[in-house]
């Protein structure tokens, strides 16, 4: 059944992707605007609560492919951005205990380790060039808001000059489709006056999977349905609808 879904969603809601090739390429400028133009990378929640094995309410109960994939593409990105001098931006959702948003069950609590980076990304604390945002909600544009009313990743974005950013993380149907159609409209808005491209990388996108048969047999209700491979589609869909770019292969 997941297998039509996927299909009939392909074929109803086609995603048209491009290969972003960054390779021999100034990526301090990127051919933009003169006074713009670094290429920045964006990681939503590559966190232990979300994607490492059996870590929490929220983390995949068994080894998940698209999970894998998606952790080893942001370590691969990440590794190539700042070997070159590039920004990285990370968000970690992080919570206090019993205060998690709803309508999700408690996640990524301090204190628990749900909250920390995964094993393979654990680096960027250390990285000069990694900028690690901790938020207490889904939507990280929000949760970049400090109690001054400035806003993290506003900061990030006009203080290094950025032209182009690459989104990775999960979900990719929730926190990052949430962080990308609010980074588009502030882009729209000026409020990022560089900002000109946001691209979503598909491989570096993920997801969880519930499907029906799974929500019924745990007593969730069917509308906690949540099949990986459509969601992440969907999610890809909305974001490209609103003007994201989609990207099936990044070189660097």
């Amino acid at each position: 059944m997941s297998e039509t879904l996927l299909i009939e969603l392909q074929q109803a809601m086609p995603l048209v992707m491009e290969p972003l090739d960054l390779t021999g390429t100034d990526l301090t400028g990127v051919d933009l605007p003169e006074g713009s133009g670094k290429t920045g990378l964006i990681i939503v929640d590559i966190v232990n609560g979300f994607a490492t094995v059996g870590a929490g309410n929220l983390a995949p109960p068994v080894a998940n492919a698209q999970v894998s994939r998606m952790v080893a593409e942001a370590d691969r990105l990440a590794k190539a951005f700042t070997a070159q001098g590039l920004p990285v931006f990370a968000f970690l959702d992080s919570h206090q205990p019993g205060k998690a948003e709803p309508p999700y069950p408690p996640h990524c609590e301090i204190g628990t380790g749900e909250e920390n980076l995964v094993p393979e990304l654990l680096w960027l604390e250390d990285e000069p060039g990694a900028t690690l945002v901790r938020k207490d909600c889904i939507n990280g544009f929000i949760g970049a808001y400090r109690a001054d009313g400035s806003n993290a990743l506003l900061d990030w974005l006009n203080r290094e000059q950025i032209g182009a950013v690459l989104a990775v993380g999960i979900c990719t149907d929730i926190c990052v489709m949430d962080m990308v159609l609010t980074l588009l409209s502030a882009r729209n808005h000026d409020m990022a006056p560089s900002l000109r491209d946001i691209h979503v990388y598909d491989q570096g996108c993920a997801t969880f999977d519930l499907p029906r048969a799974l929500a019924e047999e745990l007593d969730l209700g069917i509308a906690a349905a949540h099949p990986q491979d459509a969601t992440h589609h969907m999610g890809l869909y909305f974001m490209a609808a609103r003007g994201a770019h989609l990207v099936d292969k990044v070189e660097i």
